[in-house]
């Protein structure tokens, strides 16, 4: 049965999106996934089980919700003049996408790595022995 799995995820930058991806896409059932930025959402559509998707975004490092688990909406019925403007809508999106992908890592603190610089360690000399 085709269901539609919907779960809040905090997705902060490119790197994140990525990982969330990869991660869910190598379920078996997953026909579609969309990962929408701005809502902060995560749409999985297909045969997947929702409890194997929450696993794996969970796995991720990402913390998930879930929002709806259900069939998936019908596809909207679209005359030639709306067909004409979906695509126009579609080529926007993929240029404000394109200019969105540059990664800054300073406003994503989940991709920050954290740098341990002991104080005071002192390398031990070589004349030193231990007996």
């Amino acid at each position: 049965m085709v269901q539609r799995t919907v779960l809040k995820v905090d997705v902060s930058c490119q790197k994140c999106k990525k990982k969330l991806l990869k991660a869910v896409s190598a379920l078996e059932g997953v026909d579609k996934i969309e990962v929408d930025e701005g809502k902060g959402t995560l749409t999985v559509t297909g045969n997947a089980d929702p409890y194997e998707i929450i696993v794996r975004t969970r796995k991720a490092g990402k913390h998930a919700e879930v929002v709806s688990i259900g069939p998936p909406p019908p596809p909207p019925k679209q005359g030639p003049q709306k067909k004409a403007e979906a695509e126009e809508k579609k080529k926007e999106e993929k240029k404000t996408e394109q200019k969105a992908q540059i990664h800054d890592p300073l406003t994503c603190l989940q991709c920050q790595r954290i740098v341990v610089v002991p104080m005071g360690y002192e390398e031990p000399s070589p004349s030193c022995s231990i007996m």
